[in-house]
């Protein structure tokens, strides 16, 4: 047996528990340290038994672990992944990998000049039912891909908004919801080239976006929309259609739908929809209802971090995966703002 993978982890906020939920459910990894200056951080680490650091610096003199995970608030996570990378140890970083491409920028730079890992926390990269519909999209079983849809439509409560920092930019649901679907979509479809977007906040009327459509032209050609909003009482969201978090009500329905010259996927549902022969509208369809083993994609974001502390394989979602990604959202927030469509390198 392997001697367990020690982690910290930077931030006690509902991020950090979680990831803390999984490590301490996981047998390959022991955690070792949480690092919060906040009372809250020091209570997590008594009812777990763990070291509690304000500072980081000081975690890695007085225990050093193995590798760290840092979920503390977006605009400090170029700080802390900076640090961790100078101290030479492999961080997982939630997302957004940072609060801007320049940030994101330094940080793949400076672990590619250290040779450390750095990943993105984009957990749905790990979620079996992503890896399936991956498999069948590159086993060519829906032929050419042409065009893309994604739905994130939901209510947030006025309560969520109690906290200040959700109605101010840098919030909204773009960056906080739709980067998830965003990073999906690159990995299903490949990249982005360039998108045309609208924003609105007509309801809530916060100077931060609620409610986006955008369009979106990939390298390969094919086109898709993304439709998102946190003001609609609706059942179209990843959070609600994948059964993946318990604190929100499963429905049976889809969110991402791609369709491709020999066939169409519906997701989470995966339903695989096709033309028996000749393909036509005037055919009948033959719809494949595709089985996904179910498991926990934050326990399995785990299992493949402690593998890639230990030099057994590359991350699933680098730090330039993130990265990218994070292109994606802020080529979306300048088109929508400039009324033009914008290419992304």
């Amino acid at each position: 047996m392997k001697p367990p993978v020690k982690l910290a982890v930077l931030g006690a906020g509902i991020i950090g528990r979680r990831h803390i939920e999984h490590i301490m459910a996981e047998p390959e990894v022991m955690l070792t340290a949480i690092v919060d200056p906040a009372d809250a951080g020091r209570a997590l680490a008594e009812k777990h038994d763990v070291r509690w650091f304000t500072d980081f610096k000081e975690m890695v003199a007085e225990d050093r672990p193995d590798g760290v995970i840092i979920a503390t608030p977006n605009q400090m996570h170029v700080q802390h992944g900076l640090q961790a990378i100078a101290a030479g140890l492999p961080a997982l970083i939630e997302k957004p990998l940072a609060d801007d491409i320049a940030g994101g920028q330094r940080l793949v730079a400076a672990a590619a000049r250290a040779n450390v890992p750095i990943l993105t926390g984009h957990h749905r990269r790990h979620n079996p039912m992503i890896q399936r519909a991956k498999a069948i999209i590159d086993e060519g079983r829906l032929g050419k891909i042409v065009t893309v849809h994604s739905f994130f439509w939901l209510m947030k409560p006025d309560e969520y908004f109690d906290v200040t920092w959700r109605r101010e930019i840098g919030a909204g649901p773009v960056l906080l919801n739709l980067i998830h679907d965003i990073d999906v979509l690159r990995h299903l479809c490949g990249e982005v080239s360039e998108v045309q977007a609208f924003q609105s906040s007509a309801v809530r009327k916060y100077p931060v976006d609620e409610t986006t459509t955008a369009i979106l032209r990939f390298a390969s050609g094919a086109l898709g929309t993304v439709n998102i909003t946190d003001t609609a009482v609706a059942p179209w969201s990843w959070e609600q259609t994948a059964g993946e978090n318990p604190a929100y009500p499963h429905t049976d329905q889809t969110c991402f739908y791609i369709g491709g010259t020999h066939g169409s996927l519906s997701i989470p549902r995966l339903e695989l929809w096709s033309n028996p022969d000749k393909r036509s509208w005037f055919e009948p369809f033959n719809v494949e209802q595709i089985v996904a083993p179910p498991a926990d994609p934050w326990r399995i974001q785990i299992q493949q971090f402690a593998r890639v502390i230990r030099g057994e394989e590359p991350p699933v979602v680098s730090g330039r995966e993130g990265l990218m990604t994070l292109k994606v959202i802020e080529a979306i927030h300048i088109a929508a703002r400039t009324g033009q469509a914008v290419k992304i390198s």
